[in-house]
């Protein structure tokens, strides 16, 4: 039933117009420019012509299955459209106008109305007050945004589950600068029927999806997204960013999308034994998605950091080690052997200790040997690497380095700077390596490692 949303072979916009300001074109226009191969059907009761395409005047008047429709008409006509859809069998309905529950009892009224059309019937709704999907290997874009606007990343391994559009949107035109990709973006909206917990069950099984990361303001039932995420977290990673954790955010999240608060202590405690990931901040959100989704868990809380810059490493080990303002793992004493080993690779005033520090006269080469030293460390568990290439003897065949020792123990990767630097981060995004343009994320993105290592140890999975 799900291939009809992640892979629909036909899509009727209900709404299409030729009016620019128009959601209805907006959305047809995005389904034309990211290349929709499937078949479309531009629904207008004039019979215009848009974009060269033919118009039907209801989707009733369609001899075509439709796997999918956008409703881009206001609200108060919804529920009769979503009425024709049902008729039609239609597998899924995208309602993207506002003005529902999220406004008061009017808008609930509406809401119910399009419930009882889909009782008893093979249609399923997405939203309303929504912006719908984006699928990147489908080349389906429900946004509505105008891609001058706003970039899209490509196919990737995160699944991406928002229960508010905006974010969702303005995160993705984040990360597409850095070359990040999705395996889908489904906005719920106010999720009146498709719930998030439901797509949990899909992408378990999405064998294009790594782990999972989802903004919500709410649980819509709380105690089954619990049981269903501590099933699925044993085999897929999930991350969640949470808001609504405050009196002050929790009366935001009511006023827009008629979400009801949560009281927050109960949602830590639920997500801590279920297992999930907690995020603060979109950026967290798809740091964390992308640690886990990319690399193995780590078993053990002792940190070996390698660096050519001194500063760098100093820095770093406050972070791993302070509980207040890091992330209280542990910079980890090497062996005599490791520093042994480590002398016959570095100049002499570079330093054997943890953090080891290759300095400016680093080269690849060394890069290579030191991390297969401290691979063979029985005192390290895990690995953070700042690939810096400012220096004349590091060169982009570090990314082969970084790439082949992905096989080792859990490493993290730190690439600093905006110039040679962001290239080689699309690089590393390209190979499934996690890496990371800060200090700070980049240790954050180990400590996610940690947590879902620890996790999973204590319930002898491996």
């Amino acid at each position: 039933m799900y291939e009809h949303l992640l892979n629909p072979k036909s899509v009727a916009i209900i709404g299409a117009s030729k009016d620019e300001r128009k959601i209805g074109n907006v959305v047809l226009k995005n389904l034309i420019y990211y290349g929709y191969k499937g078949k479309i059907y531009p629904i207008n009761p004039k019979n215009e012509v848009i974009f060269n395409m033919r118009t039907y005047p209801s989707i009733k008047d369609i001899d075509d299955e439709i796997d999918l429709a956008v409703i881009t008409l206001p609200a108060q006509l919804v529920p009769e459209s979503v009425k024709e859809c049902v008729e039609k069998n239609v597998k899924y309905v995208i309602a993207i106008a506002g003005g529902f529950s999220e406004t008061g009892e009017k808008g609930k009224e509406l809401e119910e109305k399009i419930l009882e059309s889909i009782k008893n019937s093979n249609t399923r709704i997405i939203g309303p007050n929504t912006v719908g999907v984006y699928l990147p290997k489908s080349k389906v874009s429900t946004a509505l945004t105008l891609p001058d606007r706003t970039a899209l990343p490509g196919e990737g391994y995160l699944a991406f589950i928002s229960q508010s559009g905006a974010l969702g949107l303005l995160t993705m035109d984040t990360i597409s600068e850095y070359g990040i990709g999705i395996s889908a973006f489904i906005n719920l909206g106010n999720r009146i029927d498709l719930s998030e917990t439901e797509l949990l069950d899909f992408f378990k099984e999405d064998e294009n999806t790594k782990s999972i990361v989802l903004y919500l303001e709410t649980f819509k039932n709380g105690r089954e997204f619990f049981n269903k995420a501590k099933q699925i977290v044993k085999s897929k990673p999930i991350v969640v960013l949470k808001s609504g954790r405050t009196d002050a955010g929790a009366k935001a999240a009511s006023l827009h999308t008629g979400a009801l608060a949560t009281n927050d202590n109960i949602v830590e405690g639920m997500m801590k034994q279920a297992g999930i990931i907690r995020a603060y901040s979109e950026t967290e959100l798809i740091d964390y998605g992308r640690a886990l989704g990319y690399q193995k868990p780590l078993y053990g809380d002792r940190i070996a950091i390698v660096t050519t810059a001194g500063g760098l490493g100093v820095i770093t080990a406050d972070y791993v080690s302070s509980e207040n303002n890091g992330v209280g793992l542990k910079v980890a004493r090497l062996s005599n052997k490791s520093k042994d080993d480590l002398k016959n690779v570095i100049v002499p005033f570079g330093s054997i200790e943890n953090p080891v520090d290759l300095t400016a006269d680093g080269s690849t080469d060394q890069y290579d040997k030191v991390i297969e030293i401290l691979n063979r460390d029985e005192n390290v568990d895990g690995l953070i690497v700042y690939a810096l290439f400012q220096t004349a003897k590091v060169d982009s065949s570090l990314m082969d380095v970084l790439e082949k020792h992905m096989k080792g123990k859990p490493m993290v990767v730190g690439i600093l700077g905006s110039k040679f630097g962001k290239q080689m981060l699309l690089e590393a995004e390209k190979r499934g390596i996690p890496a990371y343009p800060s200090m700070e994320r980049t240790v954050k993105a180990m400590k996610v490692l940690y947590i879902r290592g620890k996790y999973l140890e204590g319930r002898d999975i491996k």
